[in-house]
């Protein structure tokens, strides 16, 4: 079977693109900024991504929580924000040269990186927010830097059964210590526990981003062994996937809008794609960038596929 019609390719961070290129950028309000103030910026992303090779662009509606651009914005404004985010998706797909697919990032509602702020009855009403706002405009659900299994099981109460895909991404531990061990999500559950969630919430990809490279191929090789030990052969499973950031190790009291976070001079795209061999070498079957990752990274993973 031809290797490019199995591996898919994701697009990258849209945040730091968008601080790149010189759009409205600022903490909190993160990505979200250039799309309350300049929409034009996030549409030029999407193509730039688009033109690098991507076959999947993702909402830019991860920052649209009131954890980023406060209660009173989201009350107001949040709803038509997440409309825009999925229309500009839309329509940049909708006029890519090449077949592309619209990913509605569902991002972690109390906070990145940190389980232990979840809180399923204040998340609830804001996931759904997002939710009913992006549904017209995306292809499939793709919650992302998920710190446990507990945010998954809302998202897919929140999502129901709508016939659109669902993809679940986790972040994992990834300080200095970590690494050492066997890779864990940052609530401290195994990855087998998340992939075993992923199948019971009938997810199609399971996937691990806005880590460090370095301990996302053991998680690849442990969602692997589990799936081939606990799906027969010809059954559904879900696809592995990676998108890692090019971010230095994350804090466990790290906070996604405390600071702005320099980006790692060695994950070049040269450097990145030496992990995304690995990880297709291990079983990945889906692949791209989070944050610092740009159209350079997917251009080499793309130009990379295609000559496999």
């Amino acid at each position: 079977m031809n290797v490019t019609q199995q591996i898919t390719v994701l697009d990258g961070g849209t945040g730091r693109e968008l601080a790149r290129i010189g759009a409205p950028f600022r903490q909190p309000e993160w990505s979200a900024l250039a799309l309350i103030e300049a929409p034009e910026f996030v549409s030029r992303v999407h193509r730039a991504f688009i033109d690098a090779g991507a076959d999947v662009i993702t909402t830019n509606s991860y920052a649209l929580v009131p954890f980023h651009i406060g209660e009173e914005r989201f009350k107001e404004s949040g709803a038509a924000l997440a409309t825009l985010a999925g229309r500009l998706g839309r329509e940049a797909a909708d006029s890519a040269p090449h077949a592309v697919s619209v990913a509605g990032s569902l991002p972690p509602i109390c906070g990145s990186y940190r389980a232990e702020w979840f809180d399923p009855v204040f998340a609830r009403p804001i996931l759904t927010v997002l939710v009913e706002a992006l549904r017209p405009f995306v292809d499939h659900w793709q919650a992302e830097t998920l710190s446990s299994t507990q945010e998954a099981v809302l998202v897919r109460e929140v999502i129901g059964d709508d016939g659109k895909p669902l993809w679940l991404s986790f972040t994992l531990m990834d300080e200095e210590d970590a690494r050492a061990a066997p890779p864990r999500l940052r609530s401290g559950e195994h990855i087998v526990d998340a992939v075993a969630t992923a199948m019971r919430l009938g997810a199609t990809a399971v996937l691990f981003n806005c880590s460090q490279p370095e301990v996302m191929g053991g998680a690849v090789s442990l969602a692997r062994q589990w799936l081939d030990a606990n799906c027969p052969a010809g059954s559904l499973r879900p696809r592995i996937g990676v998108y890692a950031n090019a971010f230095p190790a994350m804090r466990k009291d790290a906070q996604a809008n405390g600071d702005l976070k320099s980006i790692r001079t060695d994950l070049d795209p040269t450097g990145y794609l030496r992990w995304v061999r690995d990880w297709l070498d291990r079983g990945a079957m889906i692949v791209g960038g989070c944050c610092g990752i740009g159209p350079e990274h997917i251009r080499a993973i793309r130009a990379a596929v295609m000559t496999s």
